[in-house]
């Protein structure tokens, strides 16, 4: 019987390359999975906020939050914004920046954890994404991610009394803490059968290639291991002498 694979993902609603991320890695899986080293692939999402001090109701542009964000002029914020644009494109998202409500998202992570315990987490995760990117509806008040939630068969009144209570507060805390343990300071951030990381948005490839060698050195002893990673390092070492 195979044994899964588990990712955990550490990502933000309100990161543009999250999103790229989600359908990167999606496609990589999908690669993945028609190789002989196939094993099922268990997602777990994680949370982490980029801008924790954000109003729930941010008054401007998305250039402009960028901008004084990042302390960057606001025309080349919104260069940047138009080129993440066009790489969303690239994968089959319709990011709509005009329409895009910039919120704190932390409520939004309570949401995800509370479809978590039904079965539903990776849904939320999606409905949450396209929510904010590509149809402009409000993922930081109360009322708006109840019908959020409910769009996936959420109790509405659950939601609300989630978020009145902060009854998944503790659980975003947690994986907070977890992602500074681990080192993780920029989203999306992939940890791979809770060993291996993987930083960005990589391309399909790259994320196909990650899991078949997670899966291949599961049967490799720590000293194998150790190993490989020394003639590696002698190999890497003897070519720059080459070089010089």
């Amino acid at each position: 019987m195979n044994e899964s694979v588990k990712v955990d993902v550490w990502s933000d609603i309100a990161c543009p390359w999250c999103y790229i991320g989600k359908r990167k890695f999606e496609a990589g899986v999908a690669a993945f999975s028609s190789t002989p080293e196939a094993q099922p692939v268990e997602v777990e999402y994680h949370s982490f906020e980029l801008s924790p001090d954000t109003p729930v109701d941010f008054e401007g542009t998305e250039a402009e939050f960028l901008s004084q964000h990042k302390g960057l002029p606001v025309d080349r914020a919104q260069q940047m914004i138009d080129q993440v644009a066009g790489i969303a494109e690239s994968v089959g998202l319709h990011y709509d920046y005009d329409a895009l409500r910039h919120t704190n998202t932390v409520k939004a992570h309570q949401v995800i954890h509370l479809a978590k315990q039904h079965g539903k987490q990776l849904e939320m995760v999606e409905r949450l994404f396209t929510a904010y990117f590509e149809r402009g509806e409000h993922v930081g008040q109360d009322e708006s991610l109840a019908d959020l939630g409910a769009s996936i068969g959420l109790d509405r009144d659950e939601v609300l009394a989630t978020l009145r209570d902060d009854a998944q507060l503790a659980a975003v805390r947690a994986d907070q803490a977890q992602a500074q343990a681990f080192g993780i300071n920029g989203v999306p951030f992939f940890v791979i059968d809770g060993k291996y990381g993987v930083s960005g948005a990589q391309d399909p490839a790259a994320f196909e290639q990650v899991l078949r060698q997670v899966v291949a050195l599961r049967d490799t002893t720590p000293e194998e291991l150790a190993a490989q990673q020394q003639r590696a390092a002698d190999d890497a070492a003897a070519d720059a002498e080459v070089t010089r």
